[in-house]
């Protein structure tokens, strides 16, 4: 196996891995609803569920099809993710390890939109009574990941010509 290959399914496994521990010791030790105070002021742990998009876009319980319509674009972004990575050069690492954190995202996510019809969502940053749409491992991956892809592409754009 190439070593692309290697690096971004091992950091996609250990994504996947926290992420659905983390929502597994949420859903044993929260009830739905229930919140506990970790930073006072800033940082709550929840138990909600999010039947939208990131950050609990387009989050409504009566639209059942949203399950399915975010399952199949998260599906369809697996398989455009290792399309992309099959493309990456070796030496990118920058994008393979973009790659792997979104890879191992979306499959945490997907794998609870498909059994669950939902999300697992955990993490509340706040401030006053302002609050961040809760997110989990799998949301802060997608995100990383995709800071990590921006840089690569930046990377790419600065490097000389060597002409």
């Amino acid at each position: 196996m190439k070593r692309r290959y290697i690096i971004a399914l091992s950091l996609a496994t250990i994504v996947f891995g926290l992420d659905q521990l983390t929502k597994l010791l949420v859903k044993a030790n929260l009830r739905y609803g229930e919140s506990i105070n970790v930073i006072q002021g800033f940082f709550d742990l929840v138990h909600v569920h999010n039947r939208g998009a990131a950050f609990g876009f387009l989050n409504r319980a009566d639209q059942s099809w949203q399950t399915w319509m975010f399952a199949g674009a998260s599906a369809l972004a697996l398989v455009v993710i290792l399309w992309i990575l099959r493309k990456t050069p070796e030496r990118d690492l920058w994008t393979i390890y973009g790659l792997g954190l979104v890879l191992g995202g979306a499959m945490g996510n997907l794998l609870d939109r498909v059994t669950q019809g939902f999300v697992v969502d955990f993490l509340d940053v706040y401030y006053r009574n302002w609050h961040w749409p809760a997110f989990n491992v799998a949301d802060m991956s997608i995100c990383l990941g995709a800071g990590g892809l921006i840089l690569a592409l930046w990377k790419s754009e600065h490097v000389p010509n060597p002409r």
